[in-house]
């Protein structure tokens, strides 16, 4: 955020953690930040939208309803991979039915679902041609674990990198519109 100067829709699985993240930044730069409960939806992302140094921090209803394309928005940052939530009875029902019949029921359902809601959360990211910008995907285990590719593989095609240098400088840079 501090590299980025603002600009950054941050997308988080629980309420809760958006508004800890907030607070946090809040505390420690001198950024508007507009966080998701606090007004109206169309007013955050009109905030959001007309000043390029605010930033939006979020759940799920931001992973598929913000359009925000240009210089406000040059950073998505995820905090963890969106696997459904392991207590969802429809989603657990699914899961076993598949591996009932030989399949593989966490790929088959939550694998699905995650790479569904990572290809909605990065692609706020790429509204138009000239939109540019970096998507941050705070969860290792989206590089360590199997099913990593597999969800790697479902996201726009974007440049990785785990170097932070890298990415810190890609952020400056695009903070100062270069």
């Amino acid at each position: 955020m501090e590299a980025s100067r603002g600009g950054a829709l941050c997308l988080f699985s629980s309420r809760r953690g958006a508004e800890i993240a907030a607070e946090h930044v809040r505390a420690r730069l001198d950024l508007t930040v507009a966080v998701q409960g606090e007004d109206s939806m169309a007013n955050l992302v009109r905030t959001f939208r007309e000043d390029e140094d605010a930033s939006l921090f979020g759940t799920l209803t931001l992973w598929q309803g913000v359009d925000v394309s240009g210089r406000s928005l040059r950073l998505v940052t995820i905090d963890r991979i969106p696997f459904p939530r392991p207590d969802d009875p429809l989603m657990s029902a699914r899961q076993e039915r598949i591996a009932q019949h030989g399949g593989n029921g966490f790929m088959a359902v939550a694998g699905q679902h995650a790479a569904l809601l990572l290809a909605q959360g990065s692609g706020r990211l790429i509204r138009r041609e000239t939109d540019r910008g970096m998507v941050a995907v705070l969860d290792p285990r989206l590089s360590t674990a199997r099913y990593g590719s597999f969800l790697r593989e479902s996201m726009p095609p974007l440049w990785p990198t785990v170097d932070p240098e890298v990415a810190l400088g890609a952020l400056r840079r695009l903070a100062a519109g270069s």
